[in-house]
Parts: C-alpha cells; structure tokens; sequence
C-alpha cells in the first residue's frame, strides 16, 4: 500500500512538474511557445485517471502552482526599492492564483461523475475559456495567464485572433493539447487510432498557421500614418514620488520630447503617471503652462499619463466612491489618468484608468467596505484610486479638420481584450498604452507584458503605441511585429510611423462571442448536473433508482 501511493505521489509530481515547466517557459521572455501545444498533456493523460474531486484538484493545484511560480514569480517586485505589501500581495497571489484553475477541474469532475468521462474531457476547453473569462470579470482579476497569451510572440499562429480572439486561441491550443494527449494513450494502449488523433493535431496546428501566413502576407492598409514620439524618461518609480524633484522631471520629459519633434514625432506620449502630482488641481499652474508653451511652439498633441483630481463641494453632486476631505466640507476623487493637450487650445481630454490592478490601485470592494483602504496601502500612496467610469477615446486635430483617433490605454488595460475592442469599436484608430513596469526590475514581467500587447493589435488590426516609463516603449504593427523597440532601462525617446484604421474586424465586433458561448455552456451543463443530481436524490428517497 506504501509502495502504490507512494508510487502513483511521484508519477503525480512528475506529470505536474512536466506540465508546469512547459507552460511557464512557453511564456514570453523565453522563445519556447510550441511547449503550449503539448504541455497540458501530461496534466491530462494523469488527470483521466482520477477518480475523486479532492485528488483531482490536488493534482490541478500543484501542477499551476509550478505553472504560476515560473510565470509569475515577478509580481512582488524584490528589487531593494520594494515596497513589503507588494511582495506580500506577489507571496498571496502565488498561492492564491493556481485555485482558480480548479473551476476547470470542478467542472470536468461534476461532468464525468453525472453525464459521461469522454463529454467531460471533450468539454475541458469549453470549462478552462470559462474559467479565463470569469476571471477577467471580478474585482480580484488578474488574467495574465491565459493560456492564449502565451502564443502573443508567435506572430504567424496569433493572426487568427482578428477572428477569434485571444479565448479562441486558448480554445485551439486546449484541443491540440486534448488530441495530442488522446493519441499518446491511443498508442500506449496499442489502439489503432493513434495516428488520426496526431494527425488532428498537426492539422489544426498547421491549418491555423497557413491563415497566419496568408495574413502575414497581405499588404497593411493604405490610410493615413502619423508620427508618434515615445518618451521613456527611466524615473526610479520609489523615489519620484517623493517631493522636491518636480521641476527636474518635468525638463527631462520637454529635452526628450523636443528631440522627438526634431525627428518629425506629431504626437508625443509620455508614460503613465508621468508626473506625481495632481497637475491640473490649480496648484501647479507653472507646469501646467511649461506644457502647454512646448505644445503650442512645437505645434504636437501630447497624451501623458498623470494623476487627476474631481471636487464636489455638494456631497449630493459626488459620485459614489467619492472621498471626504479632512481639511475641508468637500468631496473628491483621484484617478489614475491619461490627459490631453492640443496646441492652442485650452481644454484637456481626460480618460481615467477604469481597469484597476487589485490592491495595487484600488482595494476590492473599498466603496463597501472602506475601512479596507486603511488596513492595505502601498508606501507610495497609490492604493486608493476611484474607478473611471467612460471608455472615451482622445480626438486629436478637430482645430485641423483632420481628426486622429487614439485609444487612451493605461497599463495593465491591455491584458483585457473586450475591453480594448470596446475604444476601437467607438472609433479609435491608434492604440496607446502608457504604462510604469519599472517597479518589477528587469524581471520576466515588463517583458510579458509588452508582448501581450502584441494580441490586441492583431485582435483589432490597430498598430499600438507603448510608452513605458523604464521600458519597454515599442511600436506594434497591425499584425502584431514589434516594428521599432527600447531597451529596459535607458533613458530615451523612440520616432516612429503608424497607420491608422478604421475598419473593424470580426472580434472587435464579437469580443465575447466565444468566452460568453462558452460559459453560457458551462452553465447549462451545471444546470443541468444539479437538476440530475436532485432527481437522484429524490429517487434514492423514494427507493428508486433514476
């Protein structure tokens, strides 16, 4: 009896340990994304052999334990700068993360125990998209994980996702990975069909990657370019929060800018939180007209990430979330922001961020329970921030007559890809993202995420701009090549041309139509479990069997 659990413990941790290893190293920094395609299999061939829910997730934890160490070992920071309930808050998501892949395993042992083992291996994918989106959806998200993240540098397999999105691609990688590992046991049971379900696999790879080909191919629109100036001023992101230094930063931003526009950059982005001031609260008027004199000289449109404040001197007037003043009988709100400046003109577009990273810029669930917001805070004073509440997208030129349309993206928004479709599908024929990953080091991280980026502009045929505080600022094309890029690190400006667009693509009209199809399935499944079990039940009470 040792000997069999000890026996089956180790071929247990083996399946895990092969599957973690192959998932975390197809993700971007390293160049291994073909892993995705088979990775899952070993995960599966021992996951048709368990019987029970609690051996079934027990196996599932600790194989996306070692999934999510190797992905996800950045988010604490652990550089010397680091503040400590950031690396506790990367600690708890480590251990934390790997529970939501037990919605997947749930939901396959419920499926085989009431309907039938080969629909509940079938149905895996449909459960896992499900998973992905539910995720995405909560106060608590964080989905960098999806699987069809991992594919974002293998730029041929990814031009797909105009039609079915990052979900679908995580749909195909999970059906080559049910068919590889199908045909392996096919053929460790010495039955015939082993070489169809290979071939399946090697047919979907292949057929996916002749589209991508053909894409790649087919010359980009011939509409209009612009050029963009990205400044990556490499603050530390510790220390430009503290006082004293405002005038210094903002004279670096204006130096690189102006060498942008020597390069012939129309429009220039600045990262996010590019100053560490409410800039436009009426208390930094002298910056506020250093901005605007280089804008109006220079004759460019400047988006900036940076911080913004709302007053309300009448509580009824203030939105809900909105803060009461210690000092005074007002209310405000903070957000985390990108704003517009257009030569000579006044106004200012704002977008405030409205996909918020949990603890890190807002607490979940803080307007209930606001007491929360006291007991969890950064140092840096950057864990209360109100949730934005429109999707608006920047007009630039309308003075012109000539107007460009951007997506004003922030951060850790370009992981969401409905939301994303939602600015292209109200016009946005750019996308910017401005972003601060400086506060993970050189870590996998910035690398990760920059490349994810990649997905959004294949999902929606938009190039994207990406202006990273320390790195990296890059260009992506409409198919997803990084056409220019800096380094981690460096401070300096990147010129570059980027066309713009107008047409929408199948998912940017249809972003949900597969993780939405595929939960409403999950749905009807669980349903229809539930309504089974109690006529079982019921059964069983009235001595009979159902």
């Amino acid at each position: 009896m040792k000997f069999t659990f000890s026996n089956r413990f180790h071929k247990d941790l083996g399946a895990a340990l092969a599957t973690g290893v192959m998932l975390g190293i197809a993700f971007p920094p390293l160049p291994f994304y073909y892993f995705l395609f088979v990775g899952l299999t070993p995960y599966l061939l021992r996951l048709e052999k368990k019987e029970g829910l609690a051996e079934i997730n027990k196996f599932t934890y600790l194989t996306f334990f070692i999934f999510n160490l190797i992905t996800l070992y950045w988010v604490g920071s652990w550089t010397k700068d680091a503040d400590p309930f950031l690396m506790l808050s990367g600690i708890a998501l480590l251990f934390f993360n790997p529970l939501l892949f037990l919605i997947p395993s749930s939901l396959y042992y419920l499926t085989k125990k009431f309907l039938n083992r080969k629909i509940a291996f079938w149905l895996l994918p449909v459960f896992w998209v499900t998973y992905e989106y539910l995720y995405s959806v909560t106060e608590f998200r964080f989905p960098w994980l999806t699987l069809g993240n991992g594919l974002s540098e293998f730029t041929a397999f990814i031009q797909i996702a105009e039609i079915v999105g990052v979900y679908g691609l995580s749909i195909l990688v999970l059906f080559t990975n049910l068919f590889v590992a199908r045909g392996i046991k096919s053929f460790l049971v010495k039955e015939r069909g082993y070489k169809l379900w290979l071939s399946l696999a090697l047919v979907l790879f292949l057929l996916i990657l002749f589209y991508g080909e053909i894409r790649l191919n087919k010359n980009s629109n011939k509409g209009r370019e612009v050029k963009f100036g990205l400044i990556q001023p490499d603050f530390n992101p510790w220390k430009k929060w503290e006082a004293g230094n405002l005038e210094k930063q903002l004279d670096i931003y204006l130096n690189l800018s102006r060498k942008a526009v020597s390069k012939g950059a129309k429009i220039i982005v600045w990262p996010e939180t590019a100053l560490p001031v409410y800039l436009l609260s009426g208390s930094y008027v002298e910056y506020v007209n250093e901005i605007r004199a280089f804008v109006d000289s220079a004759n460019v449109y400047l988006i900036t990430g940076m911080p913004h404040a709302k007053f309300y001197r009448d509580s009824l007037k203030a939105p809900f979330g909105a803060k009461r003043s210690n000092y005074g009988k007002y209310y405000y709100t903070t957000y985390n922001s990108v704003l517009a400046f257009q030569p000579n003109t006044a106004s200012v577009q704002q977008y405030g961020k409205i996909k918020l990273v949990p603890f890190g810029e807002k607490v979940p669930y803080a307007e209930y329970l606001p007491f929360l917001e006291n007991l969890i805070k950064w140092n840096v004073g950057i864990s209360s921030w109100n949730t934005g509440t429109d999707t608006t997208v920047f007009s630039l030129g309308k003075s012109k007559g000539e107007v460009i349309k951007v997506a004003p993206l922030i951060c850790i928004e370009s992981i969401y890809p409905d939301f994303v479709a939602q600015f292209v599908k109200r016009g946005a024929e750019v996308i910017s993202v401005v972003t601060n990953d400086s506060w993970y080091g050189n870590s996998s991280g910035p690398y990760q995420h920059k490349a994810f980026a990649a997905l959004r502009a294949v999902e929606n045929r938009r190039f994207l701009v990406r202006a990273a505080n320390g790195g990296i600022s890059c260009i992506i094309d409409d198919k997803g090549r990084t056409v220019k890029q800096t380094k981690m690190f460096e401070r300096t400006f990147l010129a570059g041309k980027v066309k713009l667009a107008d047409e929408l693509t199948f998912y940017t009209k249809h972003p949900l139509l597969f993780p939405v199809s595929a939960s409403v399935i999950s749905l009807s499944v669980l349903i229809f479990i539930l309504v089974k079990f109690v006529f079982i039940k019921i059964g069983n009470g009235n001595g009979k069997n159902y």
